[in-house]
């Protein structure tokens, strides 16, 4: 699971929750993967991001590196700070692990990339 699917996120459908936002994570496996640098894509998903949600999300999987914790003005123009989200966003996943809901602790596993959120009938 990629960070930027992680930040979209949410356990809110669940019986009881209001908000389910931001989920916890618990990795167990991560890689590290490279990809084409693209600064249109990162520059247009920037904005739809919950910043301060990303940043607690790769720090607490040891990978904030030297990510600003807030958004700087200007950051349009920084290639070395749109690289630094592109390594954040893209290039680090969770393989295996857990999200957790941050109200009622509900654990939803991550295997092999992909989280699973489906939630049992007693949960609706």
């Amino acid at each position: 699971m990629k960070l930027l699917t992680h930040n979209m996120l949410t356990s809110k459908c669940m019986k009881g929750v209001t908000v389910g936002y931001p989920l916890g994570i618990v990795a167990k496996d991560i890689k590290v993967l490279e990809t084409e640098f693209n600064s249109e894509f990162v520059l247009r998903i920037i904005p739809k991001l919950d910043w301060e949600t990303l940043w607690n999300a790769a720090d607490s999987i040891g990978h904030s590196g030297d990510l600003p914790q807030t958004l700087g003005d200007d950051y349009e123009n920084d290639i070395e700070f749109l690289k630094k989200v592109h390594h954040v966003l893209l290039e680090v996943e969770v393989i295996n692990g857990e999200l957790v809901c941050p109200e009622s602790g509900r654990k939803f596993p991550i295997n092999k990339g992909i989280p699973n959120m489906l939630l049992n009938e007693d949960e609706l």
